[in-house]
């Protein structure tokens, strides 16, 4: 049996470029065709003239890019892609920074990113891909640059900190007592172990106590809402009103509150199937019908009721950058309140909250059936009429749309991107981070969206059918290409034109090499 071998040894007679080392279409020479179009002039006012030359802003925001779409996070690991991988090598332009100046990047500009990823998002809009009308959000828990069991409780910091100055008082002692001292023991070395730790000890126990003063005045406050409540219902009914009155917050921090050493500002959070993880609670809403996200967020706060507000924030700000308006939102019983459904209402957009969980398995009949519900009052309140919403066909159809579209979202970034846990450490920089890795999937989604309308349009003009009511625009909108021109662009090309001035090529620029053996070039 004969086997197709190769030759590692052989040269080539053109030498490639990088430039035609990389296939057309491919999705490296489309994120260098997007930060070309990108205004990073928030990026380079913070270089300074002086020093060593810095790389190029566009050069090391592709491999970062790149990087998150193509599940790798690490400096040290995309650095080394810039010598093991073709498409590296054609977004670093040949260049191989290294990996602290990738790392030092990525922590300096994280503030910037925000106007990268509204800029990306009006580019898609231009393209025709993105066309705000319904948005459907969800939050899922990621893991922090710290582990769980790094996170100590205020009881046992505590009892810690008696430990601590116990040892340095017999410390002290042993040191007044020369004779009594253990062979091999530094004594000033223990001393200044035991103070260093006895600092940190007494950092976090005045950090959880902190906490737990904002927590006291949160809950003092609503409290306080419910109590005059109260007061008000009976003063207008005349009448006692029954039930438990609420119960006074206790203030000063519980025994189990507790903080990480690794990174303070992480949180325990519940994880789905049971159990507890060392996490930050990441938020996204996206548009249903291309996937794109078009807000996003991380909270230190377990729960979802608290996040609509600052998801209808971001939400308005990506309206007033596109010049359209998100009609409705779809969210999960995760975020039902009726505060949260007013907030939806002043900012004009019809809620979808779900209210209560429904069964995961419903029999046939009753999800083939759909509500009639009657006519609500004209002067019903914002969650009956959210209700009531939510029991019509429409409103089922519309609100089924959130499991397909959001879920599969947060699905892609875990297990096709494998982004699962941030690589840095703080609130402040974990938000910039995430805010990385949802332009790389913008970029990485839009990317897919102009192939399948290309593959779409050819099939349209091979069978000359139409399709009906599209949910994004036939045209295709190719970016412009970058680099040199396409007739200058291969040192193979130039190369051709240097044995046509030494050859002398025929008018049609052909020569038949076939005569010297060799081969035919057209």
């Amino acid at each position: 049996m004969k086997f197709k071998t190769g030759d590692r040894d052989t040269l080539n007679i053109f030498p490639l470029s990088i430039n035609d080392a990389v296939k057309e279409g491919h999705p490296a020479r489309f994120v260098v065709e997007i930060i070309e179009q990108l205004d990073l002039s928030e990026f380079e006012a913070k270089f300074s003239e002086t020093g060593r030359q810095p790389y190029d802003v566009k050069i090391l925001l592709g491999i970062i890019f790149y990087g998150y779409m193509t599940r790798t996070f690490a400096s040290r690991k995309l650095e080394e892609a810039t010598y093991d991988s073709i498409a590296y090598q054609y977004i670093a332009a040949g260049l191989h920074p290294d990996h602290s100046t990738i790392a030092d990047f990525r922590k300096r500009f994280l503030n910037e990113l925000n106007s990268v990823f509204a800029q990306i998002l009006l580019i898609g809009a231009e393209m025709g891909i993105i066309k705000l009308k319904t948005a459907a959000n969800d939050g899922s828990k990621i893991l922090a640059n710290a582990s769980k069991h790094k996170a100590y409780s205020y009881d046992y910091l505590t009892k810690l900190e008696i430990q601590v100055n116990e040892e340095l008082a017999m410390l002290n002692k042993m040191a007044e007592e020369v004779d009594n001292t253990p062979e091999g023991m530094n004594i000033p070395e223990e001393l200044e172990r035991r103070d260093a730790r006895l600092t940190v000890i007494q950092k976090t126990k005045a950090e959880i106590e902190r906490r737990a003063d904002e927590r006291y005045k949160a809950e003092k406050a609503e409290y306080d809402k419910k109590i005059e409540q109260r007061k008000e219902g009976e003063k207008k009914t005349g009448k006692k009103i029954g039930g438990r009155k609420p119960s006074p917050p206790t203030p000063g921090p519980k025994k189990r509150d507790q903080v990480n050493l690794t990174d303070a500002e992480s949180r325990i959070m519940p994880k789905s199937g049971g159990g507890f993880e060392q996490g930050y609670n990441a938020h996204i809403s996206v548009e249903v019908d291309t996937g794109i996200i078009l807000a996003n967020h991380v909270s230190q706060r377990t729960n979802d009721k608290l996040e609509m507000e600052p998801t209808i924030k971001e939400l308005q700000r990506t309206e007033a950058l596109l010049g359209q308006k998100v009609d409705n939102i779809l969210s999960d019983a995760g975020f039902f309140s009726d505060t949260n459904v007013q907030l939806c209402v002043d900012a004009n957009i019809t809620p979808l909250i779900a209210c209560k969980r429904d069964k995961q398995k419903k029999s046939l009949l009753s999800r083939l059936e759909h509500d009639d519900p009657d006519k609500i009052p004209e002067d019903a309140d914002e969650v009956t009429k959210m209700k009531h919403r939510l029991n019509t066909k429409v409103g089922k159809e519309l609100y089924a749309l959130r499991k397909s579209t959001v879920e599969p979202v947060f699905g892609g970034i875990k297990h096709a991107m494998n982004f699962k846990q941030f690589s840095l450490r703080g609130h402040e920089a974990v938000k910039g981070e995430f805010k990385i890795v949802c332009i790389a999937w913008n970029i990485k989604k839009m990317f897919t969206l102009l192939n399948s309308q290309s593959t779409s349009k050819n099939k349209i003009q091979s069978t000359g059918n139409t399709p009906q009511q599209p949910t994004i625009e036939n045209a295709v909108i190719e970016l412009p290409k970058q680099g040199v021109h396409r007739e200058e662009k291969s040192l193979a090309q130039g190369f051709f034109r240097f044995l046509t001035s030494m050859f002398g090529l025929n008018s049609e620029g052909s020569y038949n090499f076939e005569q010297d053996g060799l081969l035919s070039l057209d």
